[in-house]
C-alpha cells in the first residue's frame, strides 16, 4: 500500500533538477524525463523512483517468467530494464562478444519513494513503511542545490570498429541480403573509454540539455549507470491498448531554417528510409499480433517525421488491443528485442549481427521503463545513451544504422557518426 500526497510546484523545471540532485544519495534511482516534448501518448512530465524495497536481478535464463511472477506478486510500481541479451531467453541464441560493462541482463525494483510531476502538480507516493518521511524529504528536495563539480580530464574515446572494418562488415551484410538471408538489419558499433572517471549526474544533465528527448533516463543501480537521451518508445500499455513507435530514418538538423526544412523533406521522401520504416512497421504488426485481439492491430501513423534538437526522425505508430488471456510480461516477451534494433526476419538477423558485431550489446538497444500497479507499462528503446560502470571505470556508447539492399556502407558509417555526436560531445 502507498500513501499519495499532491503538492503544487511553482517552478517545475527547477524542481526537476532538485529532484535529481536529491536522488543521488540512493543506491537505486530512475529518473524519466519527457522534456515537455509534444507527444500524444505522454503520461507525465517527469517521474522519479528511488530506494528499492524489493528487487529482481537475473541473467537471461527464464528472465521473462521471473519478471512475470515478480510483476504479478508485487502488483505495485516496478522500474527497471530489459537488456538486449534477453533475446537468448526467447530464442535459441547466444552472446559471446566482448562485454566491458557487465550489467545484469535484467533488473527491476519496487521503489519506496515515487514522485510524478505533471505540469505544476506533484504527486508523491510512498510505501507505508516510510510515509512519515514525506515532509522532511520534500523540504530537503526544495533546498537541494547543485554542487560545483570539477570535471575530470577529458576522456580518450576509442572506437571498437574502425571505418575500414565497418565498411568491410557492412559489405558482408549486403551479401547476406543479396543471398536472401535477411532484408534489413540494424548493425551497431561501440565507442568506449577506459580508466574513465566521470560525474554521471553532470554528464546526464549535459546530454539531456543538448538532446531534450521525450524518453530521457537517468538510471543508477549502485555503481552502474545509464544516461539516456532516447527519442524512441519501444512499447506502452494503457488498459488493453498496446502502442509501439519504431524509429527508422534519420536526417541532420540545420541552423538555417530553409536548409533544415529541406533536410526534413528529403527524409520524408527518401525511398530507402521509407522502405526501412515500412519493413519494421510490418515486423512490429506481426509481433503485436501474437497477443492481440483478432483484427485489432492498426497502423495509426506511417513514416511521420518528428524533429528533435539533434536530428529529424521518421516514426510510425502501431497499436493493438490486448487479448485478456495474455499478461503484461507476455507482450514484452513476444515483441522483444524491438524490431527497430534488430531487423527482418528477426531471428536470422540476430544471428548474423551477433557474428559481425564486436561487442555484446547489453543494455544498449534494450529497454528501460516501468509497470504501474494496474499492470500498465511504458518502455523506451535504449539508444543515444551513455553506459557507465563506475567500479570498472568503463564508459561506453554505441550507435547503429539499418542496412538494406540500398545501403552504401560509407553513408551508413556517416549516419552512425551523426548519431554519436551528442554522446561524444558530452564525454569530451
Amino acid at each position: 500500500m502507498r500513501v499519495s500526497i499532491t503538492k503544487p510546484i511553482s517552478n517545475p523545471e527547477q524542481f526537476k533538477q532538485q529532484l535529481l540532485i536529491w536522488a543521488q544519495q540512493f543506491r537505486e534511482v530512475i529518473f524519466l524525463d519527457s522534456n515537455s516534448y509534444p507527444q500524444r501518448y505522454s503520461s507525465f512530465d517527469c517521474l522519479l523512483a528511488v530506494d528499492a524495497f524489493t528487487s529482481l536481478k537475473t541473467d537471461f535464463h527464464n528472465a521473462f517468467d521471473d519478471l512475470k511472477q515478480y510483476q504479478q506478486t508485487t502488483r505495485d510500481w516496478l522500474f527497471g530494464y530489459l537488456s538486449y541479451d534477453l533475446k537468448n531467453d526467447i530464442e535459441d541464441l547466444k552472446s559471446n562478444n566482448f562485454d566491458g560493462l557487465e550489467f545484469p541482463d535484467l533488473f527491476f525494483f519496487q521503489p519506496k519513494k515515487i514522485f510524478v510531476l505533471k505540469g505544476n502538480q506533484l504527486e508523491i507516493q510512498y510505501l507505508l513503511l516510510c510515509d512519515d518521511e514525506v515532509e522532511d524529504d520534500f523540504n530537503e528536495i526544495v533546498e537541494s542545490q547543485k554542487s560545483k563539480v570539477e570535471s575530470a580530464a577529458s576522456l580518450k574515446i576509442e572506437q571498437r570498429i574502425s571505418r575500414d572494418l565497418y565498411v568491410e562488415k557492412v559489405t558482408k551484410m549486403l551479401e547476406h541480403i543479396h543471398k536472401g538471408d535477411m532484408y534489413e538489419a540494424n548493425f551497431c558499433m561501440e565507442f568506449f573509454a577506459e580508466n574513465a572517471i566521470i560525474n554521471p549526474l553532470e554528464k546526464f544533465e549535459k546530454l539531456n540539455e543538448i538532446s531534450q528527448a521525450p524518453f530521457s533516463v537517468f538510471f543508477k543501480n549502485h555503481k552502474q549507470y545509464l544516461l539516456s537521451a532516447s527519442p524512441e518508445r519501444y512499447l506502452k500499455k494503457v488498459g488493453d491498448k498496446i502502442i509501439s513507435q519504431p524509429i527508422k530514418g534519420t536526417s541532420k538538423r540545420f541552423l538555417d531554417s530553409a536548409e533544415d526544412q529541406k533536410s526534413r523533406e528529403f527524409l520524408e521522401s527518401d525511398a530507402k528510409e521509407r522502405a526501412e520504416n515500412i519493413m519494421i512497421t510490418d515486423l512490429v504488426r506481426n509481433d503485436l499480433s501474437h497477443t492481440a485481439q483478432k483484427g485489432s492491430v492498426e497502423v495509426e501513423e506511417l513514416c511521420k517525421i518528428y524533429s528533435f534538437l539533434q536530428v529529424h526522425q521518421m516514426i510510425s505508430t502501431i497499436t493493438s488491443k490486448l487479448d485478456p488471456e495474455y499478461s503484461p510480461a507476455d507482450v514484452l516477451k513476444t515483441t522483444f528485442p524491438m524490431g527497430s534494433m534488430t531487423g527482418a526476419p528477426k531471428i536470422s538477423v540476430m544471428k548474423i549481427i551477433e557474428n559481425l558485431e564486436e561487442t555484446k550489446r547489453g543494455l544498449y538497444s534494450g529497454a528501460v521503463g516501468y509497470f504501474t500497479p494496474e499492470g500498465d507499462f511504458d518502455f523506451n528503446v535504449v539508444i543515444r545513451s551513455i553506459l557507465y560502470n563506475q567500479e570498472k571505470q568503463y564508459a561506453s556508447f554505441s550507435v547503429g544504422s539499418a542496412i538494406t539492399s540500398l545501403s552504401i556502407p560509407e553513408k551508413e558509417y556517416e549516419e552512425c557518426l551523426l548519431k554519436a555526436k551528442a554522446m561524444h560531445k558530452v564525454l569530451q
